[in-house]
């Protein structure tokens, strides 16, 4: 079977522009990068999945081709941005599936409007309250880089003097491979966030989580759980598998929960493990309930 290709494209909605890449015929499925990546993190997952979906791959609000606002970083804003991009595309409900900070904005989707999330599913990545109330000094100092881009200006500052040897660090430490990802796509992701904005929004992103927690915990008061299937996959060897109990802590914020480590993986499970990420993903997205 041919694999489908995905075409670029931009839609004025929410108040900002969102570059998108729309692929395939079928139910959605809309894909959400995190950080330091943009919608080029997909690359090896879209196009199989287009094969019997209609596969939606955004820019996130400040990330590659998208608009780069000075605000609306927190994860409830950004998931409206979504939304809207879906509607405007002329679909109401969708499955939505986020790596690392895009699963945040998938989760808060989720929660914020169940009626548009049939099923969700996140990689690597843990709840934001979850990960803040486990912050001892094990998971700080491999999570450094929370704290740092919490940082007004100054990641803005040290990391833009050398925007391709901060984004190594990431790329290729937190692969299982140690060579890291590979050349082309560490070249795409430099490209992006050497763009004028690129780098403050990436940390805004990270400087939202005041308010994300505060969404978060008035959830937790009020009882509310992901109702939708949640899938949870995350490599063996990154910093997350390594450290949390990651089925277990999505258990304490959704109801109903499945998923596994993915071996020879760390951080990147998409661009580590693309077949084995569409093979989960494909079961899931078209399993009975």
């Amino acid at each position: 079977m041919s694999t489908p290709a995905l075409t670029a494209d931009t839609a004025a909605v929410n108040g900002i522009r969102l570059h998108f890449r729309r692929g395939g015929e079928g139910p959605p499925v809309v894909l959400l990068h995190g950080w330091p990546q943009t919608g080029h993190c997909w690359r090896h997952v879209a196009g199989p999945l287009a094969a019997d979906h209609t596969v939606i791959v955004p820019d996130l609000r400040g990330y590659g081709a998208s608009d780069k606002p000075t605000s609306g970083f927190d994860k409830r804003t950004m998931a409206a941005d979504i939304s809207a991009l879906v509607r405007h595309l002329g679909f109401e409900r969708t499955a939505v599936v986020g790596h690392d900070r895009g699963g945040r904005v998938a989760h808060r989707w989720a929660l914020d409007r169940p009626d548009e999330v049939s099923r969700l599913a996140v990689l690597d990545i843990a709840p934001t309250r979850a990960t803040w109330q486990r912050m001892d000094a094990e998971l700080g100092a491999k999570y450094w880089h929370w704290l740092f881009h919490l940082q007004p200006d100054l990641p803005e500052r040290l990391a833009g003097a050398d925007v391709e040897g901060y984004l190594r660090y990431f790329l290729e430490k937190w692969t299982y491979a140690r060579e890291g990802l590979e050349p082309a796509a560490i070249a795409e992701y430099v490209r992006a966030f050497s763009q004028p904005g690129a780098l403050r929004c990436g940390f805004d992103d990270y400087r939202a989580d005041a308010v994300d927690s505060r969404h978060d915990e008035d959830d937790h008061a009020a009882g509310r759980r992901v109702a939708q299937p949640l899938l949870a996959l995350w490599g063996a060897e990154g910093v997350m598998g390594t450290t949390l109990s990651l089925l277990d802590l999505w258990r304490e914020y959704a109801a109903d929960v499945r998923g596994r480590a993915v071996e020879r993986c760390g951080h990147f499970v998409p661009e580590e493990r693309p077949e084995e990420v569409v093979d989960e993903l494909r079961a899931f997205l078209t399993e009975a309930g």
